[in-house]
């Protein structure tokens, strides 16, 4: 039998007249907003058939339900009642009153039943708290029903609504319940209140007082999961607890108490809360105690403007756990300088916490990035993100040196793309003539030599414009500097080898990209617009930081290396989200379902993404993964 479940709940249940239900908000609490956009979704009770409990019929006060107590005995209704009688007595050797004096029979009544179905939101993961916590709501839930039912008749209330007064002429009392996340109950909140937000609990009465029917459909209690566990973190206490206190708030709704009519309501409203919570001997506050004491930081909605209410969401998830949320991909693809890195080349730990979750929550988190593989290691190892348990190892799938060399499986290569060794050497040679010709515009005293003499010229520009070349897992320059250093101790990666010559740096070896390093100026002015016309055709011109210029063999790039990737492991695009900041990623963000480019990222990286994140000093990934991997 599947619950009868309000308009609210009834996008897969049989429909019943909308005109004669009514939506009502719970919580004064502060809501917790998020930006997912809602599925429409099936329920599944936590077992086969809904939970159904019955009340003991001794545990119910006869003088509030009107009828009397069954009897313990179970009489025969074969054997004549004036027989039962005399036998029993004789057995038990009473003397007989007579019939005169005798007092009159009890009439038996029927047990009200008080039936409770507990569901589970598919879209809320299999977690084996959520399924314990509907273990203990399945006799709680009869407790404070009793409770509460029993107090009816005789309650004192100036401001309920008494639509459900005297249960005495019910047969039955049902309720349901209903767990779900933040996603789930935001769309119903939006839907039936016109409040864009989600929040902590929904009731939704089903009482019609007009249909003279022999069973009570108090309704539905729709609480979020997510949202009862960041604010059990807040208070201190268990997310049983928190959940306890949102099913006795609900409850107070449908049986017609509601704090926000007056301030008398609400006071009535939180004496009922804190007197239940205290007779069950359950922890915590009621909630509109709670909010006033500031345990949920306010009681008033916020502006619901996108940047505040993203930033509230992103907030508020920090706070919590991921573990009640499913992902909505298969891999987060990310970038690390600018992106997965802060302007200190730093993760920080909010930042490491977020990928902790997302891994632990199912979601593969791949690394795309201009650097090496033992750069990213490096990197990730500061923050014990590295190794077999974390997000990159030597056996882990990953995209490096801007999609010039792609790890699949086990972290077997499974592409790489080289320069051609005579662009090498010509770049070599023009980096070479740039540098005299930028000393000599600067006035810089210098000694020129003859073009023969190359030593000379290398020699006269070891402090302007270094050199990398980039071959597999090596770093190779052909002057000490500076800039060399920090591309070693402020990006990680391996400390440059030193060659004596061009024709030493280029025997014997493969390389998949040159990086020259010069002020973001320089860069952007001279070094740029010389080498992208004196590459051509034959060599793309990218940055992934604006103090470095990397040229890349043409028609390879992070895009490219994504899908060879993706086919290799048998995955679709549809599957992936991308992180990026650079124009080097422009096409893993145009490849992916969700493309997200930073705030401090590049106007090509902001033109193609389908959403522009928090800065990288904002710990702008995890914003992301927080916002719209779940």
């Amino acid at each position: 039998m599947l619950p009868r479940f309000s308009p609210l709940l009834r996008t897969l249940h049989p429909p019943f007249p909308a005109d004669l239900m009514a939506a009502r908000a719970v919580s004064r609490s502060l809501p917790s907003p998020i930006t997912a956009y809602f599925r429409h979704s099936s329920y599944s009770t936590l077992l086969p058939s809904p939970i159904r409990l019955c009340a003991s019929p001794l545990c119910l006060d006869s003088s509030v339900f009107g009828w009397r107590l069954s009897d313990s005995r179970r009489e025969d209704p074969s054997v004549p009642r004036g027989l039962f009688e005399k036998l029993f007595a004789a057995e038990r050797g009473y003397r007989k009153v007579p019939r005169g004096r005798r007092k009159p029979a009890r009439r038996k009544r029927k047990e009200l039943e008080l039936i409770v179905d507990i569901c589970i939101e598919e879209q809320l993961p299999d977690d084996s708290e959520i399924s314990g916590i509907a273990e203990i709501l399945r006799l709680n839930a009869p407790m404070v029903m009793k409770l509460a039912l029993g107090r009816l008749k005789d309650l004192k209330s100036k401001t309920r609504d008494l639509a459900i007064d005297d249960v005495g002429c019910f047969e039955s009392v049902e309720l349901s319940l209903v767990f779900c996340n933040d996603e789930f109950i935001r769309q119903l909140n939006k839907e039936w209140r016109d409040e864009d937000h989600a929040t902590d609990v929904l009731s939704m009465s089903q009482h019609v007082p007009e249909l003279k029917i022999p069973i009570l459909m108090l309704g539905d209690i729709v609480i979020s999961v997510e949202t009862a566990a960041r604010q059990a973190e807040e208070r201190g206490h268990s997310l049983v607890d928190e959940i306890r206190i949102l099913m006795v708030h609900g409850l107070l709704h449908l049986l017609g108490f509601d704090h926000e009519i007056s301030d008398e309501a609400e006071a009535e409203m939180e004496e009922e809360e804190e007197l239940l919570l205290k007779t069950l001997g359950w922890k915590g506050k009621g909630l509109i105690r709670s909010a006033y004491d500031g345990d949920t930081h306010g009681t008033t909605h916020l502006d619901n403007t996108d940047s505040n209410f993203n930033g509230i969401i992103a907030h508020r998830k920090k706070q919590g756990s991921l573990r009640f949320y499913k992902p909505k991909f298969s891999y987060i693809f990310c970038d690390m300088d600018g992106t997965l890195l802060n302007s200190q080349s730093q993760i920080t730990s909010t930042t490491a916490q977020a990928l902790r979750e997302a891994s632990s929550r199912g979601l593969k988190v791949v690394i795309a990035t201009g650097k090496t593989r033992p750069a990213a290691i490096s990197v990730l190892k500061m923050v014990d993100l590295a190794g077999i348990d974390g997000i990159i190892s030597e056996f882990c799938p990953g995209v490096f040196v801007q999609g010039l060399l792609v790890y699949g499986r086990q972290g077997r290569e499974i592409f790489r793309s080289n320069l051609d060794p005579s662009l090498c050497r010509e770049q070599s040679v023009r980096l070479l003539l740039l540098g005299l010709v930028l000393e000599l515009l600067c006035d810089r005293e210098v000694k020129i030599f003859a073009l023969s003499q190359l030593q000379a010229f290398i020699y006269s520009l070891k402090h302007e414009i270094p050199l990398i070349a980039f071959s597999e897992d090596r770093c190779l320059t052909l002057f000490g500097h500076p800039l060399v250093d920090t591309l070693h101790t402020l990006y990680h990666e391996p400390k440059a080898q030193i060659m004596p010559s061009i024709e030493h740096l280029l025997a014997g070896v493969d390389i998949q990209k040159l990086i020259f390093l010069d002020t973001a100026e320089g860069v952007a002015t001279a070094l740029r617009p010389y080498w992208a016309e004196a590459t051509k055709d034959r060599a793309t011109v990218v940055q992934a930081v604006p103090d470095m210029l990397e040229i890349v063999p043409s028609g390879t790039s992070k895009g490219n290396g994504v899908r060879m990737l993706l086919d290799q492991l048998g995955a679709s695009p549809e599957e992936i989200m991308a992180i990026g900041d650079g124009e080097n990623d422009v096409e893993m963000l145009e490849l992916a379902s969700l493309g997200i480019a930073l705030s401090n990222g590049s106007d090509k990286a902001k033109a193609v993404a389908n959403v522009i994140g928090v800065s990288n000093d904002e710990d702008g990934v995890a914003d992301a993964i927080y916002r719209y991997a779940f």
